[in-house]
């Protein structure tokens, strides 16, 4: 086989990678109901089938990444599938809420393994072609908005013709497949001297961990309540005290230094804030599509294939288009004023709207610039980094999108609470609270719009539209 050919089908597993970890997270979603009935969840902690995967996966990115640059990149994605295989069989096999939320937190344990090793094996297979590396990226950004519908269509229907713990022992012959494949198709890439710092490892992951389960905990507690202010409180002296811990440590878990990188803060800001902002319209769009229209779930997947087919064409083809004529930063200026446009304009949907006038153009609107903006700025943060801390660059990229999602659906979740959507059955009410986080998500891409125009780098000079894709350089 030739080399070239084995560079685009390794592609081809970097992208199922992303698929199937953003797919763990939507595909349970229609078969919450029947784990509830048959594991014996209650109303209150039902959410942990979807939190404790989250949970795991947003606090141990950080190390998962750190970890790819000391054992390589190759060896840690083989063991997050490895993981992300037991947890599944775990999950699926679960008889009790116990044993179900260990399921679901070895899975996320195996994503964070998985993600910062795809994006490094993908850097190190692309790196050196700047034209190739922005088509791989593209490739590698549209298989998350393709997972999160498949995952939505697959729960519906695993739960309508099989059991429900298929949505769990569907990854299990990908996994295996993958662990099978790894070692034909990915180099085995560069390791870096060092050991790991385990005070530091332990911090982060245990102050993330905690940042993300006070979020995710909130709109359920209340931001007043005592283990929300607990959990976020414990958070901050965590990672004060990671940061502290990494200025003395002679091999840190992140050297504080990479921070100085040209464009590294200001592009894991706009990915951060593009998840803040995408996350929440994706979450309350499917809510109005089934609480106020009526929609079941299956036909509330349909209505978002049109929006994924759009960030799927804008990514692998408009992206690296308009970065070779543009430039990243005002691709991605552009493309986050354009999603603030998109959701500005959901934020007028009517209690009786229509599909085809209210939803689609402006769901299409924003997918265009979710688009738009994705591929420059996970681009920009990426080979900003030195070659050897590829894989903590990558965990630094997922974290800031996690994490920033995990925010901004938590305070737009409140922001809908506060305006009506609680209010179930009463569409009127519950078209306010929705068009209020719509509008929400909105500030934060206008924001992030803002932002990315004043603290990204200019390349010194955009290549024209025919020749080789420029990413910035650190």
């Amino acid at each position: 086989m030739r080399t070239g050919n084995r560079r685009w089908q390794a592609l081809g597993l970097i992208a199922a990678a992303q698929f199937m970890v953003i797919m763990d997270t939507s595909i349970i979603g229609v078969a919450l109901p029947r784990i509830q009935e048959d594991v014996g969840f209650t109303p209150h902690n039902l959410s942990w089938v979807f939190n404790a995967y989250v949970v795991a996966f947003g606090g141990l990115l950080l190390l998962g990444g750190r970890l790819s640059d000391l054992f390589g990149a190759r060896r840690l994605f083989t063991a997050g599938w490895a993981i992300l295989l037991a947890g599944s069989a775990v999950a699926g096999a679960a008889g009790s809420v116990p044993a179900e939320l260990t399921g679901r937190a070895v899975q996320g344990l195996g994503a964070a393994l998985i993600a910062p090793a795809a994006l490094t094996l993908l850097m190190t297979l692309f790196g050196s072609t700047p034209r190739d590396l922005t088509k791989a990226l593209a490739v590698y950004g549209a298989a998350a908005p393709a997972g999160g519908t498949v995952g939505v269509f697959l729960g519906g229907v695993i739960t309508e013709y099989l059991t429900w713990e298929w949505v769990f022992y569907i990854n299990i012959p990908v996994a295996a497949a993958a662990v099978a494949l790894t070692p034909v198709l990915m180099p085995a890439g560069a390791r870096s001297r060092g050991g790991v710092d385990l005070i530091g490892a332990a911090t982060v992951t245990a102050g993330l961990a905690a940042l993300v389960y006070g979020i995710v905990a909130a709109p359920e507690r209340g931001w007043t309540d005592a283990g929300t202010i607990g959990a976020l409180t414990a958070a901050v002296l965590l990672l004060g005290g990671f940061v502290v811990i990494q200025a003395w440590r002679r091999n840190p878990l992140m050297r504080l230094g990479i921070w100085r990188s040209p464009g590294l803060a200001a592009a894991n800001l706009a990915q951060a804030l593009l998840g803040a902002a995408w996350i929440p319209m994706w979450f309350f769009l499917n809510l109005y599509l089934q609480q106020v229209l009526g929609y079941s779930a299956f036909p509330s997947g349909a209505a978002l294939l049109p929006m994924t087919a759009l960030i799927m064409i804008g990514m692998i083809v408009l992206a690296p288009r308009g970065i070779a004529r543009f430039g990243t930063k005002t691709l991605t200026v552009a493309g986050m004023a354009v999603l603030a446009a998109g959701m500005g304009w959901l934020a007028f949907v009517p209690a009786s709207g229509s599909f085809w006038i209210d939803v689609l153009p402006p769901s299409l609107l924003a997918a265009l610039g979710m688009s738009l903006a994705f591929i420059p700025s996970l681009g920009t943060a990426l080979s900003a980094a030195r070659p050897e801390e590829g894989g903590l660059a990558a965990g630094i990229v997922n974290t800031s999108y996690q994490v920033g999602s995990a925010l901004g659906l938590a305070g737009m979740t409140a922001v809908a609470a506060a305006y009506g959507a609680t209010q179930l059955g009463d569409k009127v009410a519950l078209t306010g609270g929705y068009s209020a986080a719509f509008t929400g998500a909105a500030l934060i891409a206008l924001a992030g719009a803002a932002l990315a125009a004043i603290t990204l780098p200019r390349p010194a000079s955009p290549a024209p539209a025919e020749s080789t894709v420029e990413v910035p350089a650190g």
